[in-house]
């Protein structure tokens, strides 16, 4: 049965229980059919598994094989170095990858509780594993609830559900039974496992325990909730398809042409091997990881702790990101904005539980209402060591202590002067709370509570600190001033007051009240979201409300931030078809964790990239369903840190603008890298490729081919992975996932690139064969061999160009391309020569060189302006 409907003696039946608990046998047996209450985990993959994973890849696999061929042929040099970059690869993403994967283990350490329960109808502690469904528990102050348990009793329970359902304000426990379907907010008779009772005691009876509570569900979702590939691992796994079989098909074809022109088997092979090299780039997985790490130091410093290292690209392709409302969007401390006293509505400034703020007027009567606030309040305000204002107690009435504070009133000195003689608590019945207390010589009672019920106990108005018989048209001013209070989201109370008599009995404490004002309240919006908002509208991407909260109050905070679209529930989510109406709605309220899973899915079905941001074990599913999943490092659960792949250690909605200005950055210079690299290794390949067509000898032999590789993969690609943004970044809209880093003006201008290398090259390699006189092989290689590692530093300038970016923009690059010279310079000119095949160039031999880097700048300007006018723009 649905255990918060019908009455509690309906429950005993169907838990075949009751108000006195289970027999210690009966418990026993029950252990044996339920299960202990605690959460499954789902087996993990071994460590040997995870290593053994990095080299499933189409690209690794040819490089495995050209270092096989390389050995069997003698080639030894080759071997170790292709190995050992592909070692390297492997250790960065296991070490990466290995700490991953830990929600359900952070949910068990939520259940690790204890329980005092009534076996055999006397009350023992036992461990909360051990409770089974039909046992009845005790409940107090500050127990971390061990189970779901429908409520049997209650004094003044509340319970803290904001990890569990999003709404911010304790919830008000009730014994009554319901009718009619709830969602997980308003099923008030039940307590839930992981929530924290906040204030009260009572006793309740175990309904679910272990993977069948709410947090149970939560890790079942968790755990179906698999991971996709983002954009990045998508397009890179197709560009690794791409290659392997362009290489395979080429390097057949070369293996035929030789074999039939040769006769020789190992040459045609030896030459083969060395193709695959040339166009396998080795370097691109080490890079790619590279620099997704560098920019994950880098916003590390801007408040974003990444915990995959892919997440840092999803961000930059985002263009949905769906937000908790409390604690993310909002503070997450209840603040008082408008009062209303002596008939005049006044605006109070500040947020949170920091007691700094004016009043926009201070009417005689001000002191007084919120005196009220402050002595009929069981609250306390603190500051932690670091300076941080908390509240301990009900949020509510802790937002009554910070307004009075903020008018210079000190609560502890005032409950010291003041002390409490006589109260009547609040219940969900009254909906008020009377103190008593002696001023002046004179006994009052305070009386706070919901507006109309505590006017309707009024008799006279205070006016400019006088009272006075209250008016029809005094009730119509205040009513109308709740209901524009109500009507701001603003959670609204009433203040009233009584001089009392010695002679006036308890009874006698809430009646012929003066009615002093009201106080609305709200958990504000952060004021750094709402310019975070207004960038993510610049930039393209669309801001999504999620909350477990009410509609109204939902709706006047998306206001506010600045986020616009319909907003529906729950309930209405259920009766709607979300993926043809998800576009129009930006708030969803008084929402269950699988309404989320709903909204997520419905998103990606069209088309978006989905960025998920919470705090609450609610939120886990959702974060780890996601594309990106981001949670808060503060008020973050450790279910949602462990499910998430980016954690903001500052809270702050508006880092997430800074992680995607970060992950749009990132990818740019992977699309650069990526460009750079194909235009070099095709320019190698072509190269070979119509040599050997043509009858040309090999103008590259393998280790030189290794070593051009190392210098423009290890040096120049990696500090393009540091390149600072394009200034307009923010200002792009998101580009589409499903494009991939090939597009069709994207792979044009790699091969023309790399034809024009390959033909400058060859060109180079042909004059020195055939017209320079005595030169040799060995010396037009060698002339080649340099050409073309210093013709690569030509698509460098025209690629960042397209960006707009100057020469000496990245110190780092213009080193690494100093150095790759120097270096070249070296094993021209040393004994490192022998080992590479190559001879001392002439010093006039260098013009030709040079030269050749002109002719190919040219030619590249001519291409970039054909191209463009053929609407293929470098930066699609």
């Amino acid at each position: 049965m649905e255990f918060y409907k019908g009455k509690i003696e309906e429950v005993y039946n169907a838990l075949d229980s009751g108000e006195k608990g289970l027999s210690a046998d009966e418990a026993r047996a029950r252990l044996e059919k339920y299960g202990y209450n605690r959460i499954e985990v789902k087996k993990k993959r071994s460590p040997l598994l995870l290593l053994l994973e990095q080299f499933n890849d189409p690209m690794i696999w040819v490089l495995l094989a050209a270092a096989l061929i390389s050995l069997a042929l003698g080639e030894a040099v080759d071997f170790y170095v292709i190995l050992a970059i592909l070692i390297i690869n492997a250790v960065i993403g296991f070490v990466q990858e290995h700490s991953a994967e830990q929600a359900i283990e952070a949910l068990m350490k939520m259940a690790s509780l204890k329980a005092v329960v009534v076996r055999d109808g006397e009350e023992r502690e036992i461990d909360a594993s051990e409770l089974v469904p039909g046992d009845v528990i005790l409940l107090s102050t500050g127990d971390k609830m061990p189970a779901d348990a429908r409520i049997i009793n209650l004094n003044n329970l509340q319970t803290q559900e904001a990890a569990l359902t999003g709404e911010s304000l304790p919830v008000k426990k009730e014994t009554a039974g319901y009718s009619k379907d709830l969602p997980l907010g308003d099923r008030k008779n039940l307590v839930f496992s992981g929530t924290v009772i906040t204030e009260g005691k009572g006793k309740a009876i175990v309904v679910k325990t272990g993977m069948a509570t709410e947090i149970g569900k939560i890790a079942k979702m968790i755990e179906g909730a698999g991971k996709e590939d983002t954009p990045l691992q998508k397009n890179l796994d197709k560009l690794g398809r791409f290659l392997t079989y362009g290489t395979l098909g080429v390097c057949a074809v070369i293996f035929i042409v030789l074999f039939v022109r040769q006769g020789n088997v190992l040459g045609a092979l030896q030459t083969s091997a060395s193709l695959a090299v040339a166009a396998i780039p080795e370097g691109l997985p080490a890079i790619v990881t590279i620099s997704l790490a560098l920019g994950v130091q880098r916003m590390v410093r801007r408040h974003a702790l990444i915990r995959k290292l892919p997440s840092v690209e999803t961000l930059g392709s985002t263009t949905v990101i769906c937000t908790d409302k409390t604690g993310t969007l909002t503070k997450n401390e209840m603040t008082v904005k408008r009062l209303l006293v002596d008939g005049k509505i006044i605006e109070v400034s500040g947020a949170g539980y920091t007691p700094i703020g004016t009043f926009s007027e201070k009417p005689e009567s001000l002191e007084l209402l919120l005196r009220i606030g402050l002595l009929n309040n069981d609250a306390r305000l603190e500051k932690n060591e670091e300076g941080a204002y908390k509240i301990r107690g009900d949020p509510t009435e802790g937002a009554l202590i910070v307004a009075g504070e903020k008018a210079g009133i000190s609560h502890l000195s005032l409950m010291e002067k003041h002390p409490r003689l006589d109260e009547m608590p609040f219940d969900s019945t009254r909906k008020r709370m009377t103190t008593t207390h002696e001023i002046g010589g004179k006994r009052y009672a305070y009386v706070k509570g919901a507006p109309d019920l505590v006017l309707a106990l009024c008799d006279r108005a205070l006016l400019g600190g006088k009272a006075h018989t209250i008016t029809a048209e005094d009730k119509k001013a205040i009513h109308k001033a709740n209901d524009l209070f109500s009507s701001q989201a603003l959670r609204v109370l009433g203040f009233a007051y009584k001089e009392l008599k010695a002679s006036d009995p308890k009874d006698s404490y809430e009646t012929n009240l003066v009615f002093v004002g009201l106080q609305g309240m709200i958990d504000p919006p952060r004021e750094e979201a709402k310019h975070a908002i207004a960038k993510c509208k610049t930039a393209g991407i669309k801001v999504v409300m999620i909350t477990g909260d009410f509609r109204g109050t939902a709706v006047a905070i998306a206001r506010e931030l600045g986020i616009e679209g319909k907003a529906i529930t729950g309930e209405e989510l259920e009766k709607i078809d979300l993926d043809k109406e998800v576009e129009g709605i930006s708030v969803y309220a008084r929402v269950n964790p699988e309404h989320k899973m709903q909204i997520i899915n419905a998103l990606k079905k069209n088309g978006h990239v989905v960025a998920m941001t919470g705090d609450g074990v609610n939120d886990a599913p959702a974060l780890k369903s996601s594309d990106i999943g981001i949670s808060m490092g503060i008020t973050g659960t450790d279910v949602a840190k462990e499910a998430s792949d980016m954690i903001l250690t500052d809270d702050n909605f508006a880092s997430i603008v800074a992680a995607v200005e970060e992950g749009r950055g990132i990818y740019d210079n992977i699309k650069k890298f990526v460009q750079y690299l194909l235009s070099c290794n095709i320019g190698e390949i072509l190269t070979i490729f119509v040599a050997t067509l043509i009858g040309l000898p090999l103008p590259l032999i393998p280790t030189q081919l290794l070593w051009m590789n190392l210098l423009t993969d290890g040096l120049p690609a990696t500090a393009l992975g540091v390149d600072p943004s394009s200034g307009e970044i923010m200002k792009r809209q998101p580009r589409k996932s499903k494009n991939g880093i090939i597009t069709k003006s994207f792979a044009t201008r790699i091969v023309a690139m790399g034809t024009l290398v390959a033909l400058c090259t060859l060109a180079v390699f042909w004059y020195f064969l055939n017209i320079k006189s005595g030169a040799s092989v060995e010396y037009a290689r060698t002339i080649a061999f340099t050409t073309l590692v210093l013709l690569q530093f030509v698509p460098l300038y025209i690629i960042r160009r397209e960006y707009g970016l100057g020469i000496l923009s990245n110190g780092k690059l213009v080193a690494s391309v100093v150095m790759s010279v120097a270096l070249q310079i070296i094993v021209i000119y040393t004994r490192l020569g022998k080992l590479f095949g190559t001879v001392p160039i002439a010093a006039v031999d260098w013009l030709f060189i040079i030269g050749a880097m002109w002719v190919l700048f040219l030619l590249s300007r001519i291409m970039d302006l054909i191209l463009d006018a053929l609407g293929m723009p470098g930066t699609d």
